[in-house]
């Protein structure tokens, strides 16, 4: 308002020709400054409040969007933060839980590897068992063929001079005196 105010003043005093386009008359320039300023006045009363209104209105929503955008960035940097710790933790877990059954199951092989042995062992040692049972009984009864058959064939030898009983317990005791094998 000061700018336009100066040139007024300028073109009041550098006056003029009658009628020119540069002529300064007064009293229009008065009743312009006068309209114009009660054109600002109405505006200030009637349209500066609605629209500077409108306009606060607009920033602030503008202010909380960004603040609601902020807000909203933060939270899915914390959730993002917490997803990949959940991940990290669960990465973790499923980690020992396969290390616990690859450990359950080399135990598992171990139990079983060793309770085949036991067994195996075991079964050897009954059948080495049954076998020196069976050997001692294929032994005896060897030896009992043996003896009577050595007693028959001593009896038609000698035929009244011994007795029977007599000459099988030389004949055990000969079979006794043999190596065992």
């Amino acid at each position: 308002m000061p700018a336009f105010l100066n040139i007024a003043f300028f073109a009041l005093l550098s006056g003029g020709e009658k009628g020119g386009l540069l002529d300064v008359n007064p009293g229009l320039i008065i009743w312009t400054v006068v309209t114009f300023i009660i054109l600002l006045f109405i505006l200030k009363k009637m349209a500066w409040k609605p629209i500077l209104g409108s306009l606060n209105e607009r920033e602030n929503f503008i202010k909380d969007s960004l603040e609601k955008a902020e807000k909203a960035q933060q939270e899915a940097l914390k959730l993002l933060e917490e997803n990949k710790t959940n991940l990290a933790k669960a990465e973790e877990e499923s980690q020992k839980i396969i290390a616990q059954g690859r450990d359950y199951a080399e135990k598992l092989k171990s139990q079983i590897i060793e309770e085949s042995k036991i067994q195996g062992k075991k079964m050897v040692e009954a059948a080495s068992s049954e076998i020196e049972r069976k050997n001692r009984e294929a032994f005896e009864r060897l030896k009992d063929q043996i003896a009577d058959i050595a007693v028959n064939a001593a009896e038609k030898i000698i035929r009244e001079s011994l007795d029977k009983e007599k000459q099988k317990s030389i004949v055990d005791k000969f079979i006794d005196q043999l190596p065992k094998n």
